[in-house]
């Protein structure tokens, strides 16, 4: 188990300056572009697998760093870059964590590079969980997988809404329900070969921010998928349900799976907030330096000053709880007081607050799309409403403390 520390190694910094580059030189001159048309940027997510950047490989490298620092110094800078293009660079990660998380190795090998493509034809993938009345509440959830025995196929129906790449893309990883009767705890994941009839897109999102990235609803209509298709395989599934039931017939308590699981990857939304932050209030430091008022530089006058270096303590706090948290993830430690959440609400409620502290910098200019941190702004807001909203991970943190369960 590595030490926590706050030195990145030279590995990392390389990689950290690589992806500043990519960052710098190929996403924020095209951002502005991709955030009027709200489409998704193909030739960037292309240039980004010419790399290496859009592949697994490279997420597996910085998801097995063990100092834990690879995902979050990613995160930081690729959203340092922009928001909406980044995440649609790493959504399709999203859908290869939950294969990696709960699929057989056989599944991991076939699915998983059908996610990315090549560099001659980049694919991408999805993430369906959400749905229109189950978002946080992720026991009701209504999407339903019966299984045909006598065909070896699940038949999946029900709408699900919010996802990344939803309904463009190559492989769908779906959640639905098995067992109604046991809640969150008879939920399977299924993967959704390409081209399988009865899987269509519904509405596509308009957005406030992010519209680079591609959110969409995804409609299931008797969509049938192979027995193999089940994310570990129905032997394992029935023994974790036949476990879920008897805890339920004793009244024991079970920790919610997927509260569990989206605690510990909300320090990668955490850096990916400090990282939109960080590029804002680095426009707004440049331009108080070079902009006068009264003769002097605006940075000269204490109202200004004093919100530039609160704007800096704050980010600077922020990316400490995203590497504590990211470091005991990867260490095996438990989070006994909720630092996972507390990373992300704290990182997401300072992205709000920083991007719009440096509009009022910028004046007027900063209303404007002239300056980009106008797109900031609203790219941020979305920090404190997906994995979990803000009211969400306070609710966590308080029964973390209490002792109470998570449910």
């Amino acid at each position: 188990m590595a030490e926590f520390t706050l030195e990145l190694n030279d590995d990392q910094k390389q990689v950290r300056d690589w992806l500043h580059g990519f960052a710098e030189d190929v996403m924020r001159p095209a951002a502005a572009e991709w955030d009027e048309r709200e489409e998704t940027p193909w030739p960037i997510i292309q240039e980004a697998a010419k790399l290496g950047i859009y592949s697994l490989d490279f997420y597996a490298q910085q998801f097995f760093d063990p100092t834990g620092l690879g995902i979050p110094m990613a995160m930081e800078e690729l959203f340092w870059g922009d928001a909406g293009i980044a995440l649609s660079i790493v959504g399709t990660g999203l859908a290869a964590v939950g294969v990696l998380a709960n699929g057989t190795e056989e599944q991991i090998g076939t699915w998983i590079p059908q996610m990315y493509g090549d560099v001659d034809d980049v694919k991408v993938a999805a993430f369906c969980s959400s749905e229109p009345d189950a978002g946080s509440d992720v026991a009701s959830m209504r999407t339903r997988a019966v299984y045909d025995e006598a065909k070896d196929e699940w038949v999946l129906n029900g709408t699900k809404t919010w996802a990344t790449n939803g309904g463009i893309a190559n492989v769908h990883v779906v959640v639905a329900v098995v067992d109604p009767e046991i809640g969150s705890k008879g939920h399977a994941s299924f993967i959704v070969p390409p081209n399988t009839p009865g899987l269509s897109q519904g509405q596509k999102f308009q957005k406030h921010g992010i519209r680079a990235s591609h959110t969409a609803e995804v409609v299931l209509e008797n969509v049938r998928v192979p027995g193999h298709c089940l994310l570990g395989g129905k032997e394992k599934l029935d023994e974790r349900l036949a476990r879920a039931r008897e805890r339920a017939k004793s009244g024991e308590r079970v920790k919610n799976a997927a509260m569990a699981t989206f605690e510990a990857s909300r320090p990668a939304v955490g850096a990916m907030a400090v990282g939109t932050a960080r590029a804002a209030y680095e426009v707004a430091l440049d331009y108080a330096k070079t902009r006068e008022q009264f003769g002097r530089p605006i940075i000269d006058n204490q109202g200004i000053a004093f919100q530039l270096a609160d704007m800096r303590t704050q980010i600077d706090a922020a990316r400490l709880l995203v590497w504590r948290a990211s470091w005991m993830a990867t260490a095996g430690k438990p989070f006994t007081s909720a630092e996972g959440s507390m990373s992300k609400l704290y990182a997401s409620e300072v992205a709000k607050k920083v991007t719009g502290q440096a509009i009022q910098i910028l004046g007027g200019n900063g209303f404007t799309r002239e300056y980009p941190v106008e797109r900031m702004h609203r790219d941020a807001a979305i920090y404190t409403i997906f994995e979990g909203t803000s009211e969400i991970q306070r609710l966590v943190i308080a029964r973390t403390l209490s002792g109470m369960p998570i449910r």
